[in-house]
């Protein structure tokens, strides 16, 4: 086992802001005593890869340097790997990205040495990973904070268009995109419950935010065992136009056009020819029939005492 950190540095994320900010981290975590190796990710997923040769090597100490993406596929290479010493891994995270959601629910600071001080005391808490199925070609992604299939997953596939914006990306990319997309009839099923209706979007939620700030799941507890779902069948430009606050502050999970449920696993079905985008965690990970499952208390996350 080796103490010292492994560093995944992903040099494209908040627009390069991460390549630029590189060298004051770099300088801030030898200021802080921390012992680590690095390495810059080169291409898409490159950071699966990274973070299981350092697995393989006995590395358990995890620092990503990036945003939600970065994250997502450090989360990815570990339960793939699934190493037998994998409550040991600790993941921290010094955010650098367009939305930065995942911290918010932990309120850690985008502010890089106050970061680095929260990972310096290694206080961890255990979080639930959600585990995507996709069907048609039998393949497994890993979700740390929210998936999402429907508009979610149009926006973003059209978000890039958008991270210039920061934050506001997702919210313009959705008020873009709402007239464009067309919804398709989805099966869900959770519970003892099946919903078969043409549905706008479908949100599986561990943690409260998504969207670059947007809490769009009710009551959501990233340790509690459950996905917190919302399910819209149809919402127009002005409904969101007109509640871009209730996005903000999670009162729009309160709307008569949000159906919000708690399950442990759920299967969804399209049935229709529509292309529909799944999304997890903002990367795109596939289309069409999947299920997702949760994996309890399943990583280790340092977070602010």
């Amino acid at each position: 086992m080796i103490d010292k950190w492994f560093v995944i540095v992903n040099p494209t994320a908040g627009n390069g802001a991460s390549k630029k900010k590189w060298p004051f981290i770099f300088d801030e975590l030898l200021k802080q005593n921390l012992e680590f190796e690095f390495e810059f990710t080169a291409y898409k997923k490159h950071a699966v890869e990274l973070v299981q040769k350092a697995i393989e090597k006995g590395f358990i100490n995890f620092i990503s340097v990036g945003g939600d993406g970065t994250l997502h596929h450090i989360v990815n290479g570990i339960l793939s790997l699934n190493p037998s010493n994998i409550l040991e891994i600790k993941i921290g995270v010094i955010p650098i990205g367009t939305g930065n959601d995942w911290v918010k629910t932990y309120a850690i600071s985008k502010n890089y040495k106050k970061a680095i001080e929260i990972i310096k005391q290694k206080n961890t808490v255990l979080q639930d990973i959600g585990r995507i199925e996709i069907i048609k070609n039998n393949t497994f992604f890993y979700f740390n904070n929210l998936a999402g299939i429907g508009l979610d997953g149009y926006v973003v596939y059209k978000v890039n268009n958008f991270k210039n914006l920061g934050f506001l990306a997702y919210l313009v990319g959705a008020l873009v995109s709402l007239s464009r997309y067309k919804k398709s009839v989805l099966e869900i099923s959770f519970n003892t419950t099946v919903i078969k209706e043409k549905t706008l979007m479908l949100l599986i939620g561990i943690c409260k935010y998504s969207g670059g700030g947007m809490q769009l799941t009710k009551e959501s507890n990233p340790a509690d065992g459950l996905f917190d779902i919302s399910i819209i069948h149809k919402i127009n430009f002005f409904d969101i136009l007109f509640n871009i606050p209730g996005l903000f502050n999670g009162k729009i999970t309160n709307h008569k056009l949000v159906n919000t449920f708690k399950t442990t696993e759920l299967n969804i079905k399209v049935l229709d020819e529509h292309k529909t985008y799944i999304q997890a965690d903002g990367e795109l990970i596939g289309s069409g029939y999947f299920s997702v499952s949760m994996i309890p208390k399943a990583l280790q996350f340092i977070v602010p005492l």
